[in-house]
C-alpha cells in the first residue's frame, strides 16, 4: 500500500484526475447554480402589478372626478362656448399649440381664447361707434365712419390672436436666452453621473432666477419623463411648446441619443455650442438692422441741432457785421 501510494506515476495519476475534476466542476457550476435572480424579477413585477391594481381599486373608488388627473373647465366662458359652437365656428386646429407656446396649458385658455375672440370684434366696433357718431361736429362723412367702423371690427377679431403671439415671442425670447446655459449645466450633469430626469430637474432649479419660463418647460419635461409611455412624446412636447429651431435639435438629438444609445454627453455639447452660436447671430443680426433704424431718429432730431450747432455763430457773427455797418 505504501508503494502504490508513493510511487511517481500514481501520484501524477491522481493529480491529473483532481485537476479533470476541478476543471469538470468550475464549468458546471454556473449551469447547475441557481441564483434565483429569475424568481426574484417575477416576484418584483407580481408585485409591482399588485400596487398598481390596488392603486387602481382605490381611485375608482373616489368616483371620476378624483381619479383623473386632467384639469376640466366648467366656468362660464366654457358655457357660453359650448352653447354657441364658438370652437365650431372659429375653429383654429393650432390654437392649443399657440397657446402652449405663449404659457397657457390646459382647456380653460382654449375656452378663454374663443370667447374673446367672438367678444373682441363686437366691442372694437362699439368703441368705435361711439367716439365716431357720438362726438357732435366730428368732420367725418358716413362712409368713412361705417369704414373705421369695419375696420375696428377686423382689428378686434385678430387681437386675441395678436396678443397670444406677443406673448409667445416675449416667452421664446426669455427661454432662448438662457437655453445655451442651460445646456451647459445639463452637460456637466450629464457627465457627472447623474440620469437625464435628475439633471433636467437640477437644471430647472439652477436656471430660474434668469429665465422662469425656462424652468417652468424643464420641470415639465421632468414630469412628462416620468409619466409619458414614450419618452420621445416629452422631447416632442418641449420642441413644440418652445418652437424653436435650437431646442427642436436639442430634442431630436435626445431622441437619438434615447434611441440608439449613442453618448448623450457628446450631443449635448455640440448642441450648446450650437445654440451659443445662434444666440450670438441673433445678436449680431439686431445690431446689424440697428443703423436703418437709426436713420430716420437722425434725420428729425440729430442733424436740426447740429445744423444750429455749427451755422449758429456764423450766422450770429453776419447779424453783427450788418448791424455795425453803416447805412448810405
Amino acid at each position: 500500500m505504501v508503494q502504490m501510494l508513493t510511487d511517481p506515476s500514481n501520484l501524477l495519476t491522481a493529480f491529473v484526475a483532481l485537476v479533470v475534476f476541478a476543471t469538470i466542476i468550475t464549468l458546471a457550476a454556473p449551469v447547475m447554480s441557481n441564483s434565483g435572480l429569475e424568481s426574484r424579477l417575477k416576484s418584483v413585477a407580481n408585485r409591482r402589478e399588485e400596487l398598481r391594481r390596488r392603486s387602481r381599486a382605490a381611485l375608482a373608488q373616489k368616483g371620476a372626478s378624483s381619479s383623473s388627473l386632467r384639469h376640466t373647465d366648467e366656468g362660464v366662458y366654457k358655457t357660453i362656448v359650448d352653447r354657441l359652437q364658438l370652437s365650431k365656428l372659429l375653429e383654429d386646429p393650432k390654437v392649443v399649440d399657440k397657446l402652449a407656446q405663449a404659457g397657457f396649458r390646459g382647456p380653460k385658455p382654449v375656452s378663454t381664447f374663443y370667447f374673446f375672440r367672438f367678444v373682441m370684434p363686437f366691442a372694437f366696433a362699439l368703441l368705435a361707434a361711439t367716439y365716431l357718431f357720438g362726438m357732435n361736429g366730428f368732420a367725418l362723412q358716413m362712409t368713412q365712419k361705417l369704414a373705421i367702423c369695419i375696420g375696428a371690427l377686423t382689428v378686434g377679431y385678430y387681437a386675441p390672436n395678436l396678443y397670444i403671439q406677443n406673448a409667445a415671442q416675449k416667452r421664446r425670447e426669455s427661454i432662448v436666452a438662457a437655453f445655451p446655459d442651460a445646456l451647459d449645466l445639463l452637460l456637466i450633469c450629464v457627465e457627472s453621473g447623474m440620469s437625464i430626469e435628475a439633471a433636467i430637474q437640477k437644471v430647472s432649479n439652477e436656471v430660474g432666477g434668469s429665465s422662469m419660463e425656462l424652468a417652468e418647460e424643464l420641470s415639465l419635461l421632468t414630469a412628462e419623463l416620468s409619466y409619458l409611455p414614450d419618452r420621445r412624446l416629452a422631447y416632442e412636447g418641449l420642441a413644440r411648446r418652445t418652437n424653436h429651431p435650437g431646442i427642436k435639435s436639442v430634442a431630436t438629438a435626445m431622441i437619438q441619443a434615447e434611441r440608439y444609445g449613442t453618448p448623450l454627453g457628446a450631443a449635448l455639447r455640440v448642441m450648446a455650442k450650437e445654440n451659443r452660436e445662434l444666440r450670438l447671430s441673433a445678436a449680431e443680426k439686431k445690431a446689424a438692422s440697428l443703423p436703418p433704424k437709426l436713420t430716420v431718429p437722425m434725420i428729425v432730431f440729430f442733424l436740426p441741432v447740429l445744423f444750429i450747432v455749427i451755422l449758429g455763430p456764423a450766422i450770429l457773427k453776419v447779424t453783427d457785421l450788418m448791424a455795425k455797418k453803416p447805412v448810405g
